[in-house]
């Protein structure tokens, strides 16, 4: 399995760039950062592309409605077997 490396969500209060983005990204449910979104934390700049881009997609369109695009991601993780 590859390994990518990441700044631990305790050091993200330390480091400026990252600092901002923690609660925009963080999990609250568990309080810590996701590792689809840590994977990232060497590139700040990348992670707040990324979270960008998912707020866009989960933002509302006119043929779906947010409960509906919350409902195909979910259906996608399981098929994923994605714990999130």
């Amino acid at each position: 399995m590859a390994w990518i490396d990441i700044v631990p969500d305790d050091d993200w209060v330390s480091d400026e760039a990252l600092h901002g983005l923690y609660d925009r990204v963080v999990d609250k449910n568990h309080n810590r950062i996701d590792y689809i979104m840590a994977v990232h934390s060497l590139n700040p700049r990348g992670l707040a592309a990324h979270d960008a881009v998912y707020r866009s997609a989960m933002a509302g369109t006119r043929n779906l409605r947010k409960v509906e695009r919350e409902l195909i991601a979910l259906v996608v993780s399981l098929e994923n077997e994605c714990h999130y």
